[in-house]
């Protein structure tokens, strides 16, 4: 798991400002858009609907524009018709890495995915070349500090969290993908905050990075994946050393 959570690590300690908070609307506008195309705009009856919005609603998403998302998905207003895609590859020093996209292109996307893994030593692979490495799971990560362990576990599980896992910094609250919903209301009722929360893709095992130039490169690669208009996700099995991130910081 720590594969997931180091990268959320990662990205949170550096920071979000205006230019991010617009991309992050960007993606949660599309994800809005394709759940209600695919489920309907109603989302009591559409998990993957209410989940996007509750995203979206964490990230202070004006109501307007998720009516204006949601009705682009059922068809009331026009709007642009995206297409799911997941790629699979290899980073440097062999990292597994997955990338969820939405977009309305498939030639630029698939050429700039390609470009960015070929640019930073890896290799976009064929598809089913990774993805049987990890696990698609509810994801809600908690900051240690802000809540008892104790309290926590019984309110997760008891909600049908799967497990609740202790890592240097947070707790990992994990859920199969359909209980993820009723666990996060859960935790929200009971005013547990989250660093983070979604249905993720969970990688099985991890691959430690002790090398600086390898590590350096992944770091590249990931950034410039993440930064690609039509990425959603990426998810990859590494490990990195705190110590080692700070080098790379330097």
């Amino acid at each position: 798991m720590s594969g997931h959570s180091k990268w959320s690590t990662i990205k949170r300690k550096k920071g979000a400002n205006d230019a991010k908070r617009g991309k992050i609307f960007t993606r949660l506008i599309k994800e809005i858009t394709v759940a209600a195309r695919h489920g309907g705009g109603d989302p009591e009856g559409n998990p993957r609907l209410r989940s996007a919005i509750s995203s979206a609603k964490a990230e202070n998403m004006p109501k307007d524009n998720i009516a204006r998302a949601i009705q682009k998905g059922t068809g009331e207003i026009a709007g642009e018709v995206y297409d799911e895609i997941l790629y699979e590859g290899y980073g440097p020093g062999g990292i597994a890495i997955l990338v969820e996209c939405l977009t309305d292109n498939r030639n630029r996307t698939v050429a700039d995915v390609r470009h960015y893994f070929a640019k930073n030593n890896g290799n976009l692979g064929e598809s089913g070349c990774v993805a049987y490495m990890f696990d698609k799971k509810g994801l809600i990560l908690v900051d240690k500090t802000t809540v008892e362990e104790e309290a926590l576990m019984d309110t997760a599980l008891e909600a049908g969290a799967e497990d609740v896992v202790e890592e240097e910094n947070e707790f990992q609250v994990l859920t199969a993908p359909e209980d993820f919903d009723e666990v996060r209301n859960a935790l929200e009722e009971a005013g547990v905050g989250f660093l983070d929360a979604s249905v993720s893709m969970i990688p099985q095992t991890t691959v430690e990075v002790v090398d600086e130039k390898i590590a350096r490169s992944l770091m590249k690669l990931m950034e410039s994946l993440e930064d690609h208009d039509d990425v959603q996700n990426v998810y990859a099995n590494f490990d990195i050393d705190d110590g080692l991130m700070e080098q790379l910081s330097e």
